[in-house]
């Protein structure tokens, strides 16, 4: 059974908010349910990027504790995520990881690599400890370098099964 999303969303007045199951999840203009305290940690990412595509390959299959979840920033969770937080919602050069869907925290870019580097086992966690060292002025540039030539490098992502089909269920819409 594939795991879908609710996003908890606050409006001012209620505007768009049609239902709400105990505090604790919302239906908001289309956006599929989930209960938001089980969702966990959440990477948008750009769902069109074929290096995005497998650097969250890459996170599923380090993640064994399964706590992290992915939706394509282009997809209904990602651009509702992305109206709450303020964020443009056609610029798709940054990550956006939310290290629980309910709060407001977000990081962009090299934050956010350092921060879900830290829901990997062992040494992963250790390096982007050691990476989130560098000031982030360098780390963003790096980031921004390899984000602006990633289609060039990597090409657009081309649609392939997932090596576990249980993965399924931790990438959202």
């Amino acid at each position: 059974m594939v795991t879908l999303v609710v996003v908890w969303v606050v409006v001012e007045g209620g505007a768009g908010r049609e239902s709400c199951n105990g505090g604790k999840a919302v239906l908001f203009r289309g956006v599929p349910r989930f209960d938001v305290m089980s969702a966990g940690p959440l990477l948008l990412f750009d769902g069109e990027c074929g290096l995005c595509h497998a650097v969250v390959r890459f996170l599923l299959r380090r993640d064994r504790a399964e706590r992290l979840r992915f939706a394509p920033l282009q997809g209904v969770t990602g651009q509702a995520l992305l109206q709450r937080l303020g964020l443009p919602t056609a610029d798709f050069d940054s990550l956006v990881f939310l290290p629980d869907v309910a709060a407001h925290v977000h990081h962009l870019r090299s934050d956010g690599v350092v921060a879900v580097s830290q829901y990997l086992p062992g040494g992963w966690a250790r390096v982007g400890r050691l990476f989130g060292v560098l000031p982030t002025r360098w780390r963003d540039a790096g980031y921004r370098l390899v984000a602006r030539s990633r289609y060039a490098l990597f090409g657009q992502y081309q649609p392939t099964p997932l090596p576990d089909p249980r993965w399924a269920e931790r990438i959202l819409d």
